[in-house]
C-alpha cells in the first residue's frame, strides 16, 4: 500500500554558502534524473552576489548591474538579487505524488514565511498579485518556481542580515522603487542560523512531513550511462 499524501519523510539539506549556477544545476540534474520513489528535499543555502533573471525577465529591470553577475535562469518571476546573510530555500517535492499544484505550493511558502516571522512578532502578509511577503509594505521574501515533470525546485529567499543596497541596481521582482527589507531591521532574526530553524519548523509542519533526515552538502545524483 502506498503511503498517505501526507506523512512523506523529507531531507534537509545545509550546502551553507555556494556558487548560484552549481547549485542551480544540480536542482535541475536532481529533478531530471529523480525517480518515483526519490524523497522530497529543502535545500538550504546562502549565495554569493548574484542578480538571477526569471524566464519573464526584462532587461530593462536592470538598471547597473556593475561588477556583480547577471545569470539567466528557468524559473518564474523577474530579477532579483542573492547574497550573503540572506536564506535561500530551494525546494525539490514530487508535487504530483502529493497532489499539490504550484499555487499550492506559493501559499504553502507564504504561510510558512509568514509564520516563521510571527515567531519574533513580526507582522509579514503575502499579496495576491505580487508573490512574495511583504512588511509595512516593503518586501522581506522573494519566490521564484519552476515545475517539471510535475517536480519542482527553485524556492524562497529570506533577506536576514545582509547588504540591500545591490536591490538598488534593480527593479525588484520587476517594480520599480520597491523596497526592500530584512528581519534584522525588524527586531528579528539577525542570523542565518535562527532564520532557517523557525522557516525549517513552519515548513515541514504545513508539509505535514513525517520524518525530518538533516544531511550537508549537495545530493549525489545517479545519471544513468
Amino acid at each position: 500500500m502506498s503511503e498517505p499524501i501526507a506523512n512523506l519523510p523529507l531531507i534537509v539539506r545545509q550546502l551553507n554558502s555556494m556558487d548560484y549556477s552549481q547549485v542551480w544545476h544540480a536542482m535541475q540534474d536532481f529533478t531530471d534524473y529523480r525517480g518515483e520513489t526519490t524523497l522530497d528535499e529543502l535545500w538550504l543555502v546562502e549565495h554569493p552576489p548574484v542578480f538571477t533573471q526569471g524566464q519573464a525577465g526584462k532587461e530593462e529591470h536592470l538598471l547597473m548591474p556593475g561588477d556583480i553577475e547577471v545569470v539567466k535562469v528557468d524559473r518564474g518571476g523577474q530579477v532579483t538579487y542573492h547574497g550573503p546573510g540572506q536564506q535561500v530555500i530551494y525546494f525539490m517535492i514530487n508535487l504530483r505524488r502529493r497532489k499539490m499544484g504550484v499555487r499550492q505550493l506559493v501559499t504553502l511558502l507564504e504561510e510558512a514565511i509568514v509564520a516563521a516571522l510571527a515567531d519574533f512578532t513580526i507582522q509579514a502578509y503575502p499579496k495576491p498579485d505580487a508573490p512574495g511577503v511583504y512588511v509595512n509594505d516593503k518586501k522581506v521574501a522573494s519566490l521564484g518556481l519552476r515545475v517539471r515533470k510535475g517536480c519542482s525546485f527553485h524556492g524562497l529567499a529570506l533577506n536576514v542580515n545582509m547588504d540591500l543596497s545591490p536591490f538598488l541596481r534593480i527593479n525588484p521582482c520587476g517594480y520599480a522603487g520597491l523596497e526592500m527589507v530584512q528581519t534584522c531591521d525588524l527586531n528579528g532574526p539577525n542570523n542565518i542560523k535562527d532564520a532557517s530553524v523557525a522557516l525549517v519548523k513552519h515548513l515541514t509542519t504545513l508539509l505535514e512531513t513525517s520524518e525530518v533526515t538533516y544531511q550537508n552538502g549537495l545530493p549525489v545524483i545517479n545519471k544513468p550511462a
